[in-house]
């Protein structure tokens, strides 16, 4: 927690912060922000030399350091850590021994340390032992060691010992415990570790800031009948008193305390080896080992990529993937030992759908490209968390595409970078870059924004760039930082003047590629003509101001008049001048499928065309990251060609265009009845990014009916996208049959229209659940169409318990993940509370599981009051259970509020975050955002709803032919 008794509270939220806007770039005033905080202290403080303030440790001494990070006065070098934990009475104690590098003279050490029980730290100097006092500050999670004995040396190395104890873990963090239900029933447990980004510090005693790498030597005691893991390979076994065992660890490379990871546990595995002699093995629980063949092939296959991509061989010996029975998030890249949730890792050729197998892949593929991005090189403090994640999220992409081109996940990038849209709209969004100081601000930086933003900026720069440049630079940025620490900057200087001097750099540019110090004529160069590549300069205008453009453009004969501003569904005026961005323009013409290139740098520019033409699409492709308002005929003139000719635009293109034109109806630059005029063309659409992207531009609008009580209306729009999908829902298989793209969407129709009660699907679908449940669940269905097969069944009270028991004896992720989202998209209200108390308990029904689980209910049309109020009753529950400010809290604040569209519920939801306090959320970002959502949804409903009625009136009319 943030707030500790025995410090004073420091009420200051991140909007109030005091931070300079200099053409809109945000830099951070870090110095002045802790000052402030040292003056609205006035109590529990002393005063020490020199003026400054420091606040009081909780035996009442002075505490001898006063800001969040740590001081820069030593650094650790290695951690010799000894650990125990005690699977029965779920405690753990250890032994941690740190060699440390002394940079400036120091009275005391400081270091963090979160809930552990310290009881004695030895300062070693050669052959002489230091008894140190240990003071704890719990509120910044430090502690002070202290002596009077001697003065820490500059220029010396010292080792300093400690011994603590502590509880596992019964959140998802620091070093917790999970448990698992065998096949006969018998519940086991085990301990397993989430340290990213600050919970190193719950486990052991360490610096635990990224930039503090350091070796570690793990050492870990367990029983027989258990295994331990760590992240590099286990060098002996010894025998201890009393029939327990020791594991000792080979030394790690140099990395961060977040990457540690150990587990013990009783896990079976299967192994093979990399093409580079690396080995690769896969754990999970005996009874689902069975699961893992699939995951260790990819890993495989991924790992030889990167290595190859790279040209950086993979450092260590071996990598560990373990499925672990509680995980919040996805995965974790631990080095050497990667960890996931058991939906992420395990794959049943007969259960799984096709788009689990896709996010398996890209899961393993997100967790193995951060060994090079994030581990090899870190990022230096949390604000440039996106040099990790999105970077990451990025290489999903790039290699999945090469090492399994079935998956065909060029289709899905697209979605991203609108996902990312739709929090970097709102004013509460954040620079890709932003200031960060405690953990809660810290784990609020796992969004959208540094994930899905910094993978579609990415994206644009490698289309900027050529993807030959933009290789090139990542790898000599990877070289030349190995091991070390980053800021933006080492990325884009990396990116730049590709014919330095670097030696490691030279070895790589070959064929004749001209090294003489002039700028070097890429494929880049056509962005820009005679301007010299500012790489720099054009990513900080993206990574340094929040939000993204709008582009305008508008056609007059050849002259094609362009302008720039800050799309914002906000009405504030103020939050959209100043803010310019260096866009890099794509285009094609109805005479030229060739892709033009502009490089858009001021408010407004003007290009000339050789020719006139019918109609001009910008952001081909959407490679990049803004969106393209078309004035006068010109989204008219699109379309018509979307109707009449829509494939002679790529599926991307017409996703885009959905996408853009949605958007801009509200900001009102486009009429809610031409976005509509548009999406009547997707009723001859049959590929997978166009039809999704139309059905979630128009399921919202009745989502959004839901909360008002305008059954007519909201009956009138569920029949027009019924029927606009009608022939392509009507003409799916139900079957496992065709490419991947095939066979995703084809479960996204067959749901969409079963929960429509669309009388063919519905007919099947009770078809099929009646055939399951006849043999008891034996026979298989078709894993592509079985989620809409359960969604039909759990209409009934007899159909929804069948499948709970189904979901309670099943051994499958993914069957029990498909069988929980049908449970919660039943029209049944007693059930749906029901099973969000089971969620809570967490015991047939994992916790981690809860938070899909309650937002999915949220959405149910009979379900979202009950989501309400169950998110308001267990806040603070909640809260405990998966952390302030992280990406969980996040996602149950905004996904059960954000299709409200009353003054009614915006006050509701207002009340009852105002009166939150500062330690349980009051500043989250993620309560603006979702206040922000409503009133905008509140703003769409009374401009838009009678332009709706009356288009729905007209197409009904024209449908009928009168």
């Amino acid at each position: 927690m943030v707030v500790n008794q025995f410090v004073c509270e420091v009420k200051i939220s991140k909007e109030r912060r005091t931070v300079w806007k200099t053409s809109r770039m945000y830099v951070s005033f870090s110095i002045l922000l802790q000052l402030v905080q040292l003056t609205l202290c006035l109590s529990g403080e002393t005063e020490s030399k020199d003026g400054v303030t420091f606040p009081v440790a909780a035996d009442g001494q002075p505490f001898p350091w006063h800001k969040m990070r740590l001081p820069e006065t030593i650094r650790p070098l290695h951690y010799d850590l000894r650990i125990h934990p005690n699977l029965t009475s779920l405690d753990f104690t250890g032994t941690v021994e740190i060699h440390l590098e002394v940079l400036h003279n120091t009275d005391s050490i400081i270091l963090h340390s979160k809930n552990l029980q310290i009881s004695k730290a030895v300062l070693l100097e050669s052959d002489k032992h230091h008894p140190l006092k240990v003071l704890e500050l719990p509120s910044f999670e430090q502690v002070a060691l202290v002596t009077d004995a001697l003065r820490i040396t500059s220029g010396r190395r010292y080792r300093v010992r400690m011994d603590f104890a502590a509880n596992l873990s019964d959140s998802f963090h620091g070093f917790y415990k999970s448990t698992y239900r065998t096949r006969q029933g018998e519940v086991r447990s085990l301990a397993a570790t989430q340290f990213e980004p600050t919970h190193a510090r719950a486990a052991f005693p360490c610096f635990d800031e990224p930039a503090f790498k350091a070796n570690f030597s793990i050492r870990i005691i367990r029983e027989a009948k258990h295994i331990s893991l760590s992240n590099m390979p286990k060098v002996k076994t010894v025998e201890l008193p009393g029939g327990l065992l020791e594991d000792h660890f080979d030394v790690s490379v140099k990395m961060s305390t977040y990457l540690v990871a150990f587990i013990v546990s009783d896990f079976l595995s299967i192994s093979g080896t990399s093409q580079h002699g690396v080995k690769i093995s896969v754990y999970a629980v005996p009874d689902k080992i069975n699961q893992t063949e699939y995951a260790l092939n990819a890993a495989i296959k991924l790992l030889d990529f990167y290595d190859d991509y790279f040209g950086i061989p993979y450092p260590l010996p071996k990598q560990d993937l373990a499925a672990i029975p509680d995980f919040q998030s996805g995965a974790m890249e631990n080095w050497g030992l990667t960890t996931y949730r058991e939906s992420g890792l395990l794959f049943d050729p007969q259960k799984s759908s096709a788009s689990e197998k896709l996010g398996i892949t890209m899961v393993i593929a997100h967790e193995l490209a951060h060994q090079w991005f994030g581990n090899l090189v870190t990022m230096h403090w949390w604000n440039d968390l996106w040099l990790n994640e999105g970077f990451a999220k990025f290489m999903e992409f790039v290699s999945v595409n090469i090492t399994n081109p079935e998956l065909q996940v060029e289709d899905y990038f697209l979605s991203k970078c609108f996902e990312a849209m739709e929090v970097d709209a709102l004013s509460s969004s954040h620079p890709v870059s932003t200031p960060v100081e405690d953990p809660t601000e810290i784990q609020e930086m796992f969004d959208d924004v540094s994930y899905d933003k910094g993978a579609c900026i990415l994206n644009m720069l490698r289309d900027f760039l050529t993807p030959e440049a933009f290789k090139t630079g990542i790898v000599r940025y990877l070289r030349r930082y190995s091991y070390q620490n980053t800021v933006n900057a080492h990325l884009w200087e990396s990116l730049t003047n590709f014919c330095s001097s670097d030696e490691a750099d030279e070895e790589r540019l070959t064929g004749g590629e001209n090294c003489s110090g002039k700028r070097r004529h890429t494929g880049a160069s056509k962005w820009y003509m005679e301007d010299e590549l500012n790489v720099r300069e054009m990513m900080d205008t993206w990574t340094l101001q929040e939000g993204f453009p709008v582009v305008t453009v508008e056609v007059r004969g050849r002259e094609v008049r362009l302008s720039q501003e800050r799309y914002l569904k906000s009405k504030e005026p103020s939050q959209t001048s100043g803010f310019l961005w260096q866009i890099p323009l794509t285009y094609v013409t109805s005479t030229s499928n060739t892709v033009h290139r502009f490089l858009l740098k001021t408010k407004t520019d003007v290009l000339y065309l050789p020719e006139e033409v019918e109609w001009i699409k910008f952001n081909v492709d959407m490679s990049g990251y803004y969106i393209v308002h078309y004035e006068s005929s010109g989204w008219d003139a699109l379309i018509s060609l979307l109707r009449h000719n829509h494939t002679a635009l790529s599926s991307n293109d017409r996703a885009s265009l959905i996408n853009n034109i949605f958007q801009l109806v509200s900001i009102g630059k486009v009429p809610l009845d031409k976005a509509l005029d548009l999406s009547l063309y997707l009723s001859k659409e049959t590929e997978i990014m166009p039809v999704t992207q139309g059905l979630g531009e128009l399921v919202p609008l009745y989502k959004l009916m839901e909360k008002r009580d305008m059954e007519d209306l909201e009956n009138q729009m569920k029949g027009y996208i019924v029927r606009l999908f009608r022939d392509l829902i009507d003409r799916q298989s139900w079957s496992d049959e065709g490419t991947v793209s095939q066979r995703m969407l084809r479960s996204y129709l067959l749901l969409f229209a079963c929960v429509r009660g669309h009388p063919p699907c519905t007919r099947t679908a009770t078809e099929f659940f009646s055939k399951w449940r006849e043999s008891n669940g034996t026979i298989s269905l078709p894993s592509d169409v079985s989620l809409a097969v359960y969604a039909v069944g759990a209409r009934t009270d007899e159909g929804w318990d069948f499948l709970f028991e189904k979901y309670r004896q099943s051994l499958f992720p993914s069957v029990k993940s498909q069988i929980k989202t049908a449970l919660s998209i039943s029209p049944l209200p007693h059930k749906l509370q029901w099973i969000m108390g089971q969620g809570l308990a967490g015991d047939v029904l994992k916790t981690q599981d809860l938070p899909n689980l309650l937002v999915s209910v949220s959405k149910n049309p009979k379900g979202y009051k009950h989501a309400w109020d169950f998110l308001r009753t267990n806040w603070e529950t909640l809260v405990k259970k998966f952390e302030l400010g992280s990406p969980t809290i996040a996602f149950m604040v905004t996904g059960v509020t954000n299709q409200y569209s009353t003054r009614e519920m915006l006050e509701e939801v207002r009340g009852f975050f105002g009166m939150l306090q500062r330690e349980s959320g009051s500043g989250l970002r993620c309560i603006q955002q979702a206040l922000e959502s409503i009133e905008e949804n509140i703003r769409w409903m009374d401009k838009n709803l009678p332009l709706l009625s009356a288009w729905l009136d007209r197409n009904i009319l024209q449908d009928r032919g009168l």
